[in-house]
């Protein structure tokens, strides 16, 4: 599964990555450790919300 982080995060690694399905979300600081799943409508109204 491909994830892709914010261009607006720059160097960072600590930010959130979408996968690009955007049905799973995973920490960047952690690549290799777990995600979280979710219904990708319902992360686009958080993160519309936000």
């Amino acid at each position: 599964m491909r994830f892709k982080k914010s261009s607006r995060s720059g160097p960072h690694t600590n930010c959130v990555e979408v996968a690009h399905t955007l049905s799973h979300l995973r920490d960047s600081k952690n690549p290799a450790g777990s995600s979280l799943s979710a219904d990708a409508a319902a992360l686009i109204r958080f993160a519309k919300t936000r």
